[in-house]
């Protein structure tokens, strides 16, 4: 593929971003924006965590952007991306269990969980949206690939990209969460 064909393919994932609400209603974009910032506003001005979790190049994402929105808007954050922690609680709880364990500890309610996988099918990203909810958290999913993946309809608030490989689903996942940030640096 050239890199044009490649810019074209990002570009039709992009604008064929669908985000939805809860009750699985389709809202515009910056509308899901404006309630995804009201939320992470809450959380700063009481002083409330929010949350990454994701796997592989999601994890690092995870990592990347709690980074940024407590660098740039003040946010208290947290990711489940320290090794140990991984391992201890996989290997006590089962991996499926390693992001729902910690926020189970963690989590009060009103804070916010922002959950990313490419597939959408992590069970132990989907795990964490489940136990969110469990603790009258918020869960806000940024998923791709199928459209029928098992988080794309679990969160308050979904972004899905109609992407089909890791590669543009990444890459677009960077840009939707770069696009938060960058709310916060207006």
């Amino acid at each position: 593929m050239s890199w044009n064909s490649s810019l074209q393919v990002l570009s039709t994932v992009l604008s064929g971003m669908v985000v939805t609400d809860k009750s699985g209603a389709v809202i515009d974009a910056d509308a899901g924006y404006a309630l995804l910032v009201k939320w992470i506003e809450a959380c700063r001005q009481d002083r409330r965590r929010v949350y990454f979790v994701g796997n592989g190049a999601s994890a690092s994402m995870a990592s990347h952007f709690s980074t940024d929105l407590a660098k740039n808007a003040e946010v208290p954050t947290e990711v489940f991306t320290d090794c140990s922690l991984i391992t201890a609680t996989g290997n006590d709880f089962g991996y499926e269990q390693t992001f729902a364990y910690p926020l189970g500890q963690r989590m009060i309610a009103d804070e916010l969980l922002i959950a990313i996988s490419s597939s959408g099918n992590s069970p132990n990203a989907v795990a964490a949206v489940r136990k969110a909810q469990e603790l009258a958290g918020r869960a806000v999913t940024v998923t791709a690939m199928s459209p029928d993946n098992a988080m794309r309809g679990l969160g308050d608030l979904n972004f899905y990209l109609p992407a089909e490989s890791y590669g543009m689903a990444e890459s677009g996942h960077g840009v939707v969460l770069h696009h938060l940030i960058d709310l916060f640096c207006d």
